[in-house]
């Protein structure tokens, strides 16, 4: 259980990753290039209305470098996030195709299953069949006879219980 610094903490820094991830998007909208466009042309007007071009672009650079390092580390925040979902998505990806491995090995086992029950139903059919010739041709089927296709039956039914 977290402690209630921790629980603090985590929520200041999910406080962070909303500011940044909403700057970074707001920075790369229609908005922020006009705002930064009427703001380098108000700057550039300063020189214009008397202020000295040396402090007008001595401030415009500092102002713009600083955003730019702010700006990086947003986005710096933003890349490390979705960085953290994609390794969560791709462990996901990895437990699926465990499971789907799974299933694949169980449906080859079914099938072999399958294929073993029709070669035993076969077997039957051939005997059950042998018993009605011996029927046709006058032969009397004795009970020894239906108990020997009987206990074929309950053997392969046991080999198939313990597969």
């Amino acid at each position: 259980m977290e402690t209630k610094q921790e629980e603090q903490q985590k929520l200041r820094d999910d406080a962070w990753d909303g500011f940044s991830e909403r700057a970074t998007a707001w920075v790369g909208s229609t908005a922020s290039l006009i705002v930064h466009t009427v703001l380098f042309f108000l700057a550039f007007l300063l020189i214009f209305v008397g202020v000295g071009a040396d402090r007008v672009l001595l401030v415009l650079t500092t102002l713009v470098s600083l955003e730019a390092i702010y700006l990086s580390i947003f986005i710096q925040m933003t890349v490390n996030r979705h960085a953290d979902s994609l390794g969560e998505v791709e462990e996901d990806i990895e437990e699926i195709q465990g499971d789907v491995e799974e299933l694949s090995e169980d449906v080859e086992e079914i099938s072999d299953d399958v294929e073993e029950i029709s070669e035993d139903i076969e077997e039957i059919q051939e005997d059950v069949e042998e018993i009605h010739e011996k029927k046709g041709e006058g032969k009397i089927v004795t009970i020894e006879d239906i108990e020997v296709v009987l206990q074929r039956a309950l053997q392969d039914l046991e080999k198939l219980k313990k597969q």
